[in-house]
């Protein structure tokens, strides 16, 4: 392990506790545990901490915050999540360990570690002095999994106390960047009801589902266009039955991500105007839009200039990434009309990998920039 010192240690301290508490998406029960540890190291320090169902999901969203009873003014909104991609398990092939300047473990990148840097900043700030504005943190359960529980939460919550929003995601690779610009992603799901026949007795008969989803994908995948922004990939083909029986059932489903909301209406309309290759087939499409997209305003370039400036008031160089493919809650936010800067949690790499890791000698530093972030901004 690299020299540390004091607040280094406490970081990492807090930090493992989190790590060393599985909490995949699809088990409610582990995230439900670790808004239970989050809720006792969020009181620790001297935060009110409430906890609020979320439709649909048994594990709660929380809010942790500095804010006086009676202040119902907008501040500063900082949003994170509690689940990750990684099922239990995953620890024992990845455990909490430092390697060099790595700190290792499940979800330790994305996104626990900022999320707990985040909420340290908060109790530091706390102690010793009040913030210009209230600051809540809003963390979710299903982030992972496309918060298509919390989503409704997060946004009504925005809405009534974000003044700014931070979102305590992962900073990018190789220089920790920040996030001003995600594209939009959905889901764009096909059907095929074709005609079941024997494929050596009757195959003239047969009329292919899964031939007329072969067609729908190589036409919809065509639409992908990297100087636009566009994106498509079919990620699933389910369909037939054996393979002597002519399939006359096929499902597809395919991710897409936009750059706007322009390319958005226009992808809405060709899925809507799909027809069937094979006029003997039925062809069902639909398209939703999961996240819309996150597209840079004055307003947020403002807020990235106040960002920029605090970071470089501790010794930290924030710089802005291009617009990443990747999606998070800020595209909620941002499409309210909210400024909203993400990226701005732990150094590091390899999201989603087992080899996830925060590099050790930024936490002090990032950990710095939150207080002072959280000072600046009125």
């Amino acid at each position: 392990m690299p020299q540390t010192n004091s607040t280094t240690k406490a970081l990492i301290n807090g930090i493992r506790r989190w790590v060393d508490l599985e909490s995949p998406s699809h088990r409610p029960d582990l995230v439900a545990a670790m808004a239970q540890l989050i809720s006792q190291d969020a009181s620790a320090l001297g935060l009110r901490v409430s906890r609020h169902e979320v439709s649909g999901h048994e594990a709660p969203a929380l809010c942790i915050s500095n804010r006086l009873p009676d202040d119902e003014r907008k501040g500063i909104v900082i949003i994170g999540h509690m689940d990750t991609v990684h099922p239990v398990g995953t620890l024992e092939k990845n455990p909490f360990r430092i390697e060099d300047n790595r700190a290792y473990g499940p979800g330790i990148y994305d996104m626990k570690a900022g999320a707990y840097m985040a909420m340290a900043a908060m109790g530091a700030v706390g102690r010793d002095q009040a913030t210009s504005l209230p600051v809540d943190l809003l963390l979710v359960p299903d982030e992972e999994i496309g918060s298509i529980h919390s989503r409704k939460f997060t946004e009504a919550f925005a809405s009534a106390k974000a003044k700014y929003v931070l979102v305590a995601e992962p900073a990018r690779p190789n220089g920790g960047r920040c996030v001003t610009e995600r594209k939009g992603s959905g889901r764009i799901n096909l059907c095929a009801c074709g005609r079941q026949a024997h494929a050596g007795l009757q195959h003239w008969l047969g009329r292919s589902a899964i031939k007329e989803i072969a067609h729908q994908v190589i036409a919809l995948e065509g639409l992908t266009d990297y100087d636009q922004g566009l994106t498509i990939s079919v990620g699933t083909i389910n369909g037939g039955t054996t393979p002597n029986v002519v399939p006359g059932q096929c499902e597809a489903e395919a991710d897409f991500r936009i750059p706007d909301l322009d390319t958005w209406r226009a992808l809405e309309q060709h899925v809507a105007g799909l027809r069937p290759v094979d006029g003997d087939v039925r062809l069902d499409a639909s398209i939703n839009l999961r996240r819309p997209p996150m597209n840079k305003t004055p307003q947020t370039q403002a807020l990235l200039l106040a960002v920029q400036d605090a970071a470089a008031q501790v010794g930290l160089a924030i710089e802005e990434a291009p617009m990443t493919g990747g999606a998070s809650d800020a595209n909620f936010t941002a499409a309210l009309g909210i400024p909203s800067i993400d990226g701005l949690g732990a150094d590091g790499d390899g999201a989603h990998t087992l080899d996830e890791y925060i590099l050790v000698d930024t936490l002090e530093a990032r950990y710095a920039f939150w207080c002072r972030m959280l000072r600046a901004l009125s």
